[in-house]
């Protein structure tokens, strides 16, 4: 095949008039304008991946892309050419969403290639006026022998976009392995890591790696961490946050536990799960963080945009009243269901608003640019997911942008945010160090993980479990790969500055900037432990004991008065203490200092005789 040529505008889009100088001039980006420092025309990893394509003209090419990188316009570049060059005379798109099919069909026509986005299997061919069509992968699977028999007539390049979604369920693979094992030239993308199962994909060469897993080879590799030393993309702060969580289980248990700190994988879900509850504190305090450092970013990134990801329908609607009530403006609202969703997309896309709330139909392939906060509002932790759901805020659009995702203080997730950079392939073979939750584990991960396998079924998914109350508390940040922060309440200084990063900086200085307040908040605790220390040596002092001693028997004291609170109220202990200490402050009894232990001590006497509320 040759070269693709470098001249024509393209002035009427009509079918059979694909240009492929079009293509080359079309942002890499698209639809937005490209990053800073690439190329006008094509980036560098675009023009190598097509250089590569060109050496081979293979049937079969496998690109991997990070998200934001620019996949359509590598395609589209490929496309033109092919259908200028006379190699193929139809084009066909398939991708994970409705949304995204109008996304394809949009780009294409930009160089000439019209695609319809509308085609129904019960057409059987599109029309002339076409030259070709954008499906999806549930419409392949549901009739196969339909795109069979359109990709049979004419020669045909198939553009597999997402292709991991071939792995989804036997009724896709088969379907798209079914429709399209005849085509001319396909072109699989893929911008995330691939499935932790082990469905084959079609269309996708596997081979064997030194442990004899067979792997997935792609054909050109375009990393997060190449096109983060690239410009491309946007690096991502994540910042976290932790708190007490309270539930009830199914067998009726209420249960107290801290979110962040080392539980069992069970307690961990119903933990997650408790801070998610929209009728908790969690979320309304991560929300009102997450739009304060929304209004840091617009300061210098006026159009910026957050975006929350919930579980389902329920908690969405729920999280956008309350950051209704927090910015005094109801925010985009995205369900599966809603007939006008790519429209309300695109018009979020286009405008100014704050905030978009969705479930999973923004998580994967849907361009909008201007997000820049987000907030991980789902208990999903596969790499997969994570990495799509990563994917929409890292789209680079000027010098110095950053990302910021906000995220609960939970295991599997600081571990996907710290192998950002990490590259993956899909394995057939699973290796015995490999979770299909968390990737791979470390050896104290795999400690629990195998004490985890001991238990029975998270009673989280069982009826009866009650979410009691959540608090959240900031946790710190996670840049780069390295941790910053001692945590704080939320509302505190500490905290605001850490929200307060400037949205513009360049990643060395941000990290510079973390460095910085991590080492004012030491400072300040330093500074805070040795008023503790002074304030406990003169009260021992005062009442002719040591100060060992002194807090010994403090902390009895609490505790007998914490046991009859019990006995009147009938609420467990652990849930006792954590309100005394949401009301009175500090750290975890074991770890309070004399003074803090005596303030919750004066709480609860003040409580058992009622003066107090």
């Amino acid at each position: 095949m040759p070269e693709f040529p470098d001249s024509g505008q393209l002035s009427l889009p009509l079918p059979g008039h694909a240009s492929p100088a079009a293509a080359e001039n079309l942002s890499p980006a698209y639809p937005r304008r490209a990053a800073w420092g690439t190329a006008s025309s094509l980036r560098a990893w675009q023009a190598a991946a097509i250089d590569k394509y060109l050496e081979t003209s293979p049937q079969d090419f496998l690109a991997v892309a990070t998200p934001g990188a620019g996949k359509t316009t590598f395609a589209l570049r490929i496309a033109a050419g092919l259908m200028a060059d006379g190699v193929v005379q139809k084009v066909t798109v398939v991708c994970p969403t409705e949304h995204l099919k109008n996304q394809w069909a949009e780009a294409a026509a930009r160089v000439g290639i019209q695609l319809d986005p509308a085609f129904t299997n019960s057409q059987r061919f599109a029309g002339a006026h076409f030259d070709g069509v954008a499906v999806t992968y549930a419409q392949v699977g549901a009739n196969p022998e339909v795109h069979e028999a359109r990709t049979k007539a004419e020669r045909t390049l198939v553009i597999l976009d997402e292709i991991h979604h071939g792995g989804d369920n036997l009724t896709w693979g088969d379907g798209i392995g079914q429709a399209f094992k005849t085509a001319t030239r396909r072109l699989s993308l893929t911008g995330t890591p691939f499935r932790s199962d082990t469905a084959p994909i079609p269309f996708v060469r596997y081979a064997e790696d030194a442990n004899g897993i067979r792997r997935s080879q792609s054909d050109y590799t375009y990393g997060y961490a190449d096109a983060l030393r690239d410009g491309v993309v946007r690096p991502v702060i994540f910042l976290s946050y932790s708190g007490n969580m309270h539930w009830r289980t199914s067998a009726g248990d209420e249960v107290a536990a801290r979110l962040g700190e080392p539980l069992t994988k069970d307690m961990t879900k119903q933990a997650w799960r408790t801070a998610l509850d929209p009728k908790g504190q969690w979320m309304p305090a991560v929300l009102a963080a997450a739009d304060k450092r929304l209004t840091q970013v617009r300061r210098t990134v006026p159009d910026a945009g957050g975006l929350v990801i919930a579980s389902n329908q329920t908690a969405a609607r729920a999280y956008a009243k309350q950051l209704h009530e927090i910015t005094g403006k109801a925010p985009t609202v995205v369900l599966s269901d809603d007939s006008g969703a790519s429209e309300k997309i695109d018009q979020f896309s286009q405008g100014n608003d704050r905030w978009m709330v969705a479930v999973r139909m923004v998580s994967e392939g849907v361009d909008v640019p201007r997000l820049a906060v987000g907030v991980y509002a789902t208990s999903t932790s596969t790499p997969l997911f994570f990495a799509q759901a990563i994917g929409r805020f890292v789209r680079a659009r000027k010098r110095g942008e950053t990302a910021s995702v906000f995220l609960p203080s939970v295991a599997p997730l600081l571990e996907l945010a710290s192998q950002m950079e990490a590259q993956r392939d899909h394995a057939l073979d699973r290796p015995q160090t490999e979770d299909p939750d968390a990737g791979l584990l470390n050896p104290e991960e795999m400690e629990l993980a195998r004490a985890n396998q001991n238990e029975a079924a998270s009673s989280d998914l069982l009826p009866g479990f009650e979410a009691l109350g959540a608090e959240a508390e900031f946790d710190g940040v996670l840049f780069d790969g390295n941790q910053f922060g001692l945590g704080a309440e939320v509302g505190s200084a500490e905290e605001q500055d850490f929200l307060g990063i400037p949205g513009l900086l360049e990643p060395e200085q941000v990290t510079s900037l973390l460095r910085a307040r991590q080492s004012e908040q030491i400072k300040a605790e330093k500074a805070r432990s040795s008023r503790i220390k002074d304030a406990e040596a003169l009260r021992a002092q005062n009442s002719g004991i040591s100060a060992h001693r002194l807090r010994a028997a403090k902390r009895k004291e609490l505790q007998n008065l914490v046991s009859g609170w019990s006995r009147r109220t009938g609420d467990p202990h652990a849930k006792i203490h954590a309100e005394l200490r949401r009301r009175c402050g500090g750290p975890e009894v074991p770890q309070a200092s004399t003074e803090e232990i005596q303030s919750r001590i004066d709480l609860l006497r003040r409580m058992l005789v009622g003066k107090a509320r």
